[in-house]
C-alpha cells in the first residue's frame, strides 16, 4: 500500500511539474515596461516623479530644458516673465536636452509636470511631440498649487497623439502609500 501510494505521488509531482514547463508565469505575462519621465523647475515634482517610480518600477527620466528656468523666469507676479510669454504662446516648444533612448521598448509612459497658469508646461508639449507615441499608454501627473491637473488633460492628450491617454492625478502632498495605490490602480487600466 504504501508503494502504491509512493508511486501515486511520484506521478502526481511528475505531472505538475510537466505542467508547469509549459506555463509562463502570470505576473511575467502582463509585465510592462515603464518610464516615469518628468519636468521639474523648483523639486516638487521630482519628488513625487520619485514616489512614482517606487511604486511603478521602471526606469526614471528627467525632462531638461536646454535653458534651465530661473526664478525670475517663473515670477508669477510679472505678467512679462519667461514662463508667462510661454504660456501665452500656442506655439511655444522649449527646446529640450537629450531623448530617451528607444523609447519604443516602453509601453506605459507616466509623465509628470507642474501646473503653470492651469496648464502643463510647453516643455512638455515639446517633449510629448518628439516621440511617435502610438499604441502607448500615457499617465500624465503633476504638483500644483491650486489648479489641479483637469486643465492640462486637454493638451496632454492632444501632444501625445496616437497615445491612449489615462485621467491624470495631482500628486501634491501625497504620501507614497497614495501614490502606490493609485499607480496600482491605474496601471491596471494600462
Amino acid at each position: 500500500m504504501l508503494k502504491r501510494n509512493m508511486k501515486k505521488l511520484i506521478l502526481l509531482v511528475f505531472l505538475v511539474l510537466t505542467a508547469c514547463a509549459f506555463c509562463t508565469p502570470v505576473s511575467a505575462a502582463k509585465q510592462k515596461k515603464v518610464l516615469v519621465a518628468y519636468f521639474s523647475a523648483t523639486g516638487t515634482t521630482k519628488a513625487a516623479a520619485k514616489k512614482v517610480k517606487k511604486a511603478a518600477g521602471g526606469t526614471l527620466y528627467r525632462i531638461r530644458p536646454v535653458k534651465a528656468y530661473t526664478s525670475a523666469d517663473l515670477d508669477y507676479d510679472n505678467d512679462d516673465c519667461r514662463a508667462t510669454r510661454e504660456q501665452r504662446s500656442a506655439s511655444a516648444r522649449p527646446a529640450v536636452k537629450g531623448k530617451v533612448k528607444k523609447i519604443r521598448k516602453y509601453d506605459v509612459i507616466f509623465v509628470g509636470y507642474p501646473i503653470w497658469w492651469g496648464k502643463e508646461p510647453k516643455v512638455i508639449k515639446t517633449f510629448l511631440e518628439s516621440y511617435n507615441l502610438k499604441g502607448k499608454t500615457v499617465i500624465p501627473f503633476c504638483t500644483s498649487g491650486s489648479s489641479g491637473i483637469s486643465g492640462s488633460m486637454k493638451g496632454i492628450r492632444k501632444s501625445a497623439g496616437g497615445a491612449k491617454v489615462l485621467a491624470g492625478k495631482d500628486l501634491t502632498d501625497l504620501s507614497y502609500k497614495q501614490v502606490r495605490k493609485w499607480v496600482k490602480n491605474v496601471m491596471k487600466k494600462a
